[in-house]
This record gives structure tokens, sequence and C-alpha cells, in this order.
């Protein structure tokens, strides 16, 4: 059964009444159906068996429940709405999805590093008292960083560049991962990759070698990924160098603002900032030189940087790194054996050394005692017959 157009409603014109002049007349005229706009609502309904998800959306499930063997149909309802006028057509352009991406999308333009503050942090009372506090005791530790620290991946290359690669490496592996583990990792990469660190060697290499070689390290899967990406950039934006600005740097994967003031530090000897990891992050807040405390490394970089001098910058990393890997520990610092804390570091820990008194219990370990005795029998020799 087809649906009713529905008409347009009566248009009602009032005119006067010819015998009374008070009087007022209504006459009724049917609209002009070429310019009434008249909306009408046909509702389709039709019964289709389920054969795609695809129209899930339009589907209306009935509330109770289909009886045991009974078919499963939906039932779909289609509105539909016509317009009996001729409208005027208006273009609208929607927006593409498909806009930006691609290969005619312009490259991702990286923020730039903020490098100073609107209002600088004041300097914390008594810091250089600290700060060579802390050089005194470093003086007389050897720490990982020392020893196996991103300065020293650099040491097993020749070419200038492979230098530089290698320590860029090196910081790309260390985020989250020990100094030691990084260390090991960038040594058999070098090896996985034909015995030099070098980013064509790296590109040329396998995904499942590079993987190999660094799996110890942290997030090891996207480090794989990183290098390889890191290397065909330097390959094709900086032919096969390391950058020698902290914002190119930062626009490789997987290196951030930390890695990019190191690397420039030591690939390049250029100092234009301080590389805060979390070493330096927590043992600067537990010094309290932050009001109020810092959240992130970076808030930590940019208050140092108000009031540090510059000629102190390349230096503060490893010192306060090693400072922390030995003294200044992240879970029960060894405050016993810090010199700050006689009064320089207001996180200091008094630290109360118990005596506990011991028993010591001797046990006869002899076993029980046995009581031997012995029985002497005399021997009776019968006397011969030749005998007196």
């Amino acid at each position: 059964m087809s649906a009713l157009k529905r008409r347009a409603s009566p248009v009602l014109t009032a005119r006067s009444s010819p015998y009374h002049s008070s009087v007022t007349l209504f006459d009724t005229s049917d609209t002009n159906p070429a310019t009434a706009v008249r909306r009408s609502k046909r509702l389709k309904v039709t019964v289709e068996p389920d054969a795609s998800a695809d129209d899930e959306h339009n589907a209306v499930t009935p509330p109770s429940p289909a009886k045991k063997g009974a078919t499963r149909k939906r039932v779909i309802v289609k509105a539909e709405a016509t317009l009996d006028t001729k409208l005027e057509e208006s273009s609208i352009e929607l927006p593409n999805p498909s806009r930006g991406k691609g290969k005619g999308a312009p490259p991702r333009k990286s923020k730039s590093v903020p490098q100073s503050l609107e209002v600088p942090h004041p300097a914390p009372p008594r810091w250089r008292e600290t700060y060579d506090t802390i050089k005194e005791m470093r003086s007389r530790i050897v720490a990982p960083v020392d020893t196996m620290g991103c300065a020293q991946a650099q040491l097993k290359e020749q070419d200038p560049k492979n230098q530089r690669f290698a320590t860029l490496v090196s910081l790309m592996l260390s985020s989250q991962t020990k100094d030691e583990v990084t260390d090991a990792a960038v040594a058999k990469l070098r090896d996985a990759v034909g015995g030099s660190l070098s980013v064509e060697a790296v590109i040329a290499a396998e995904g499942s070698a590079i993987a190999d070689a660094i799996c110890k390290v942290g997030f090891w899967r996207r480090k794989t990924q990183y290098i390889k990406q890191a290397a065909q950039r330097l390959r094709d934006d900086f032919e096969s160098d390391v950058p020698k600005s902290v914002d190119e740097l930062c626009s490789l994967p997987g290196v951030g603002p930390k890695m990019a003031f190191l690397a420039l530090q030591v690939a390049w000897n250029l100092n234009v900032g301080i590389g805060v990891d979390v070493h330096v992050h927590r043992i600067t807040n537990r010094l309290g030189w932050h009001k109020p405390p810092t959240k992130t490394p970076e808030e930590t970089r940019l208050n140092l940087q108000s009031w540090l001098p510059s000629e102190l910058h390349p230096e503060i990393n490893p010192l306060l790194v090693g400072f922390g890997q030995m003294i200044c520990l992240p879970v029960n610092p060894r405050c016993d054996m810090c010199e700050l804390s006689t009064g320089l570091c207001p996180s200091a820990r008094k630290v109360v050394r118990r005596t506990v008194k011991t028993v010591k219990t001797e046990d006869d370990l002899s076993g029980p005692k046995v009581e031997v005795v012995l029985e002497t029998q005399k021997a009776i020799i019968p006397a011969s017959a030749g005998d007196p």
C-alpha cells in the first residue's frame, strides 16, 4: 500500500463584509504547487535477511527474542524526505579526508626547542658550595658514565662522521637503559653491521640483525625502527652526518632535547645547552634548586640555564649522572657517605645505626659420649704330659 501524499495547508485571506464594515470574512485559497514548500515523508519498510555487517547502523532490532528455530531477519527502516518545490542548489565544499596525506603532503615541521624562560629562575643560595662539594666527591669516584657513557662510543671509530654517528646511536639507545647495557649494545651493533658504525652500514643492515644486537636495551623494538629511520634521514638530508643544531637533531625519529644537547657537546664540541636526564632532574630537585619543584626534565633544563654559568653546562650532566649512579641513588640514597648531608642538602636523611647484640651458642659437635668397657679374659693353657 503506497503512502498518501499530504497536501499543503490552505491559505486564509481576510476581507471586509460588503454588508457590514465591522465584519471580517475569511476565504480559503489553495497554494500554488510550484512555489509552496511542502515536505512529505515516506517510510519504506523492507525485510531483508542478515547478509552484511556494513548495514548494522541502519538495522532496527526487535525487542522480543526470536523464537527457537526461526530465521533471524533484519527490518530496515528507510526514511526519505522529498521536496515538491524547486530550490536553489548551493555548492558546499566538503573537507577532503585524504588532503594532507600521501606523497603531496609537506614534511612535518618539528617544534623549535625553547632556550630560555621569559622570567629567569633565580640562582639558589649556596649553589656554588654545593656544586664544588659534589665535584670533590666525584673526583674520588669512578662511575659507569665515566667509562661507558656516550662519549666512549666514538673511541672505536676512525672516520669523524662515524664517530659522530656512533655518539648519536649511543644516545638513542641510552634512554631507559643503564650505561653498562648501552655500552654492550653499541659494541654488538658495531659487529653486526660490519665492524664500523656508519650511516651506510646501518641502512644496509637487516632490521633483524639490528634488533638482535640491541635487544637488551629498553624499548629495543622501537629503537630498531628509530635507528634505521634516522640513518635514512641523515643520508637524505644531512649528507650522512650528524646535524649541528638542536632543532635539526630533534627532527630525527627517537631524538629528544637531552640527546640533542649531549650530541652537540660530544660530537661537535658545541655548548648550546644542558642535557638533563633523570639523574640531573632528580638530584637538583632534591637539592632544592627549583622553586617550585620541576615536573619534567625540560623544566629543569630551562631553570638551570637561567642561572648556571654557561661554562658549566657541558660538565654538569656527567658530574651529576655519576653522582646519582654511585651516591644519590633513586631509591635509598647513600646519605651516610654524602658530604652534603651536613647541611647543604635539604633532602638528606639522618641515618641511625642500629646495634644488634648477637649471642653465639656453640654446639657440641663431638656427638654422644660412648663408654667402652673392655673385658680381659685370661687364657687357660692345659699342661702337657711331659711338664712337671
